[in-house]
């Protein structure tokens, strides 16, 4: 095994910059092959980082993903079980392992953190979450997937009466913040004397933006970019609807992944396009900071995204599923002197193993990294040359609403096993070098029937589906219990 990729004895540790956007499907950049979405700054970031060209999240859904990221566990481990799902105030976080190392360590932005505690480690807050101030009902597995009443309202416009496509929403002006604050707190570190700034803790700033999270109006010039000449639509096989599995159609049927039209659906891919390569910019802004404030090359600079979109194709919108627009995210690492510029690494990874990465990089010891339940694995060993012992391999799962049981993935190499809890498990089985866009299901082929079994093997081995779905019920349970509670004492609600 490579010995772990780390600074020099005796030099200082680095700071860290972490960019968290929402909703960004890796695919849909020009940095991972799209045609015509530019992103510049990810390009720059290819350019002198390393790119992670299969990285997944470990739930397609935002709260669940980053209590996840935040713990370094998978959900079932850290009970993110929906977009309602508080952490635990005994759950340590990569905050607190870098607080622990001596580090400084903000937020600026979302990170959707539910209930009392909207830190979780972070020492202070920059500019507002605006998603952790909602309020989301638990689902309710009792009563089964419901079947929507209407189209999506989503693919039509951001709220009623307001059309997708050029304007400014609360999200955009919460990301402006949020970026406005931490070029300000970039600017406020590099300066003072020089003696002072050697003796100033190293800090890591964890910036995070809502876009390319819907709703589907951006700033110009952003979605004039797109629109209308590089309006397309979903690529959708003939008779390929008709032939979704049972998950994917219960999701369409839940959420009302149908009846839009072909402009419609045409101009919220554009606008989303759009909030790509605005979201795209707030990166090069954070970028340039470094560069203006002389921190480039002693900053580690992360860029990833909590899940994807599937904004449209399969039939489907938003989240929630485990085709890849859905659950494969950019990540992206640069790590002045440690990392190989330039660098793409093919092996799956997840987010849980950058949860890792970062406690490693910020000087985590690892016995301690151990001792908190980490899941995953540090990357640092393939940000300059392979890796012959690293697993090839990425765990994700569902819990929340769009589904009535437990579902999970694991794609290993290029084989992606997706179950879904029940008697029978329902079973999805593709093959991403044969058939990248995932319209040919082989579960149950005879020709792949030994790949199948071991992946199904393997998958159940870290996931019990049973013990899952026990737990998710009883939370559900308890929680609309607490907000009945709240509901009728007038009071708001704790999550």
């Amino acid at each position: 095994m490579m010995r772990p990729v780390t600074p020099a004895e005796g030099s200082p540790r680095p700071d860290i910059l972490v960019l968290m956007t929402d909703e960004h499907g890796a695919q849909f950049s020009g940095t991972y092959g799209h045609p015509f979405v530019a992103t510049p700054a990810m390009d720059r970031m290819a350019v002198e980082g390393v790119t992670f060209d299969a990285a997944y999240c470990n739930n397609p859904l935002c709260v669940p993903s980053r209590l996840s990221f935040m713990t370094g566990r998978y959900t079932h481990n850290c009970r993110g079980w929906d977009n309602a799902s508080p952490l635990g105030q005994d759950a340590p976080t990569w905050p607190h392992l870098l607080r622990t190392q001596g580090y400084e360590v903000v937020l600026s932005g979302k990170m959707h953190l539910v209930g009392a505690d909207h830190l979780h480690g972070f020492e202070r807050q920059l500019a507002r979450d605006l998603h952790s101030e909602l309020h989301i009902p638990p689902g309710n597995w009792q009563d089964g997937v419901p079947e929507a009443a209407a189209p999506w309202a989503g693919v039509v416009g951001p709220y009623p009466g307001e059309a997708t496509g050029p304007g400014r929403t609360p999200e955009i002006d919460a990301d402006d913040a949020a970026v406005d604050a931490a070029l300000q707190f970039v600017a406020e570190r590099s300066g003072g004397a020089p003696e002072l700034r050697a003796k100033r803790r190293p800090f890591a700033l964890c910036v995070g933006l809502i876009a390319p999270h819907y709703p589907f109006r951006v700033p110009e010039p952003f979605f004039s970019q797109y629109w209308p000449a590089e309006a397309d639509l979903p690529h959708l096989p003939q008779g390929h609807l008709e032939s979704l599995p049972p998950a994917s159609r219960r999701l369409r049927r839940a959420f009302g992944f149908w009846g839009h039209s072909d402009e419609q659906v045409s101009r919220a891919r554009a606008a989303y396009y759009g909030l790509v390569s605005y979201a795209d910019d707030k990166l090069l802004q954070l970028l340039a900071a470094l560069d203006t404030n002389g921190l480039a090359g002693s900053t580690v600079v992360v860029h990833t995204s909590d899940h994807g979109e599937m904004l449209g194709e399969h039939g489907l919108w938003r989240k929630m599923s485990f085709y890849e627009q859905s659950v494969r995210v950019p990540m992206q690492i640069r790590w002045p002197g440690c990392s190989t510029a330039g660098r793409r690494v093919t092996e799956c990874v997840s987010l849980v193993d950058l949860t890792a990465t970062l406690a490693e990089v910020a000087g985590v010891d690892a016995e301690r990294r151990q001792s908190v339940g980490l899941d995953g694995c540090s990357v640092t060993s393939l940000l300059s040359g392979g890796d012959a012992t690293w697993e090839d391999a990425a765990f994700c799962e569902l819990t929340s609403h769009g589904t009535d049981r437990p579902r999970a993935m694991l794609r290993r190499g290029s084989w992606k096993l997706c179950l879904s809890g029940g008697d029978p498990l329902e079973s999805e089985l593709y093959d991403l070098a044969a058939d990248a866009g995932e319209f040919h299901n082989l579960s149950g082929s005879a020709e792949v029937r030994d790949v199948e079994r071991g992946l199904e093997r393997e998958l159940l081995e870290r996931w019990d589906w049973r013990a899952i779905d026990e737990q998710v019920r009883q939370s559900q349970r308890e929680r609309r219990t607490i907000l009945e509670a709240a509901a009728n004492q007038g009071v708001s609600p704790p999550f």
